[in-house]
């Protein structure tokens, strides 16, 4: 059975206990970009905005999304071989040549950190069979997460009037791919080694996204250029478990731009224990046992970042039984507990059996069957 509560009166308790600070009126931040958002990575919130429905040229921003579509499409260990078209791929680049191999996993840190346009030609061409194919494999993904204004026609972010996004969908796009531990592995990576055949030396990468070095806690995710998009930097930054993502396309200081909102994104919210590790969320009745019910237990917390006055747009759903037959062991999985963000799941633990129950002895449950009879007769009998 599905219970939902309500965070109301939470809400008053949270107001009364949270820090005053927190929600002080923090000003707007100044930005030089065209589009700009940033959000908290687990709800989607968005905690400020400009322009950002607005479609626009991403440029390498786009690798993103090749990152997430190969992760995905991809076998990390296969060998890639870089073709002729993959090797003359222009701007920024790898330095592939053609019939270079590498596994996969090395062609996408040359993906993320030196924006290798050879090396997404040559992971298109390898998962998809062709950049065409990938990309509509890319877009058909987007549009899955939410990011449906939004499509790709290349796996670079080489210019093409088709192909184009915005800055929502953007940070829509990084918040899937933080979901994945390897993507944020590698989107957080300052320098990596490769392998270089042919080479007397290995391939030193160092990621050109300087908000890794620049920002306390930034963990990501990537920079873009041409002359049709400006300047673009998708970056991602986590303190004390908040995970916040911004965005500013066709910037010209891109840089402090993406400062200045990832110091307002976390200036605008705070950790809230919505659930403690051994609360009691829910009694279970007990049959056929010798204890007639069990408590349940979460098993971790759920801590989420909260903004002000959004308090009843967090809701919890339990999800267990209203009775159990006997026998139950203590720890024994009996439902779980979703927490809910405007109606869309962010975070879930199990709910678990608070001591052991066993079941009756045979004598004991004929002997409750004879008393529950003869009951039941003189209630309605006599």
């Amino acid at each position: 059975m599905r219970r939902l509560i309500n965070f109301g009166i939470l809400s008053l308790l949270c107001l009364v206990f949270l820090p005053t600070t927190v929600f002080a009126g923090t000003a707007l931040p100044e930005l030089t970009a065209k589009s700009a958002i940033v959000i908290e990575a687990s709800t989607g919130k968005v905690l400020y905005s400009k322009n950002a429905a607005e479609q626009r040229y991403p440029a390498s921003t786009t690798k993103i999304m090749t990152l997430i579509t190969a992760l995905e499409y991809g076998k990390l260990d296969d060998v890639v071989t870089a073709s002729d078209q993959a090797a003359g791929t222009e701007g920024s680049s790898l330095w592939l040549t053609a019939g270079e191999r590498l596994t996969l996993l090395d062609m996408l840190y040359g993906v993320m950190l030196v924006s290798g346009n050879d090396a997404t030609v040559a992971v298109a061409e390898h998962i998809s069979g062709s950049v065409e194919n990938f990309a509509k494999q890319m877009t058909a993904k987007a549009h899955a997460i939410g990011a449906v204004n939004s499509n790709f026609t290349n796996s670079s972010g080489l210019p093409d009037e088709q192909h184009y996004s915005t800055a929502h969908d953007l940070a829509k796009i990084t918040a899937y791919g933080y979901k994945n531990q390897l993507f944020a592995q590698i989107v957080s990576t300052q320098h990596k080694v490769i392998p270089w055949p042919g080479k007397d030396h290995d391939r030193d990468l160092y990621n050109e996204n300087k908000m890794l070095w620049l920002y306390d806690g930034a963990n990501g995710v990537k920079t873009g250029y041409t002359d049709a998009a400006g300047r673009c930097l998708v970056s991602a930054a986590n303190r004390n478990g908040i995970q916040i993502i911004a965005v500013v396309l066709d910037s010209e200081h891109m840089w402090d731009d993406s400062i200045n909102l990832l110091d307002y994104g976390f200036s605008k919210l705070t950790q809230l224990p919505v659930v403690r590790k051994d609360d009691i969320l829910k009694t279970v009745k007990i049959t056929e046992g010798k204890v007639g019910k069990v408590k349940l237990m979460a098993t971790d917390d759920i801590i989420l970042p909260v903004a002000d006055n959004e308090f009843d747009k967090f809701t919890t759903v339990i999800d267990a039984p209203e009775k159990v037959a006997a026998p139950v062991a203590a720890g024994q999985k009996l439902g779980t507990v979703t927490v809910m963000y405007d109606n869309v799941a962010v975070a879930s633990t199990e709910l678990v059996a608070d001591r052991t129950v066993e079941r009756k002895s045979f004598f004991k449950l004929i002997w409750g069957s004879v008393v529950g009879f003869v009951t039941f007769v003189i209630r309605n009998f006599a």
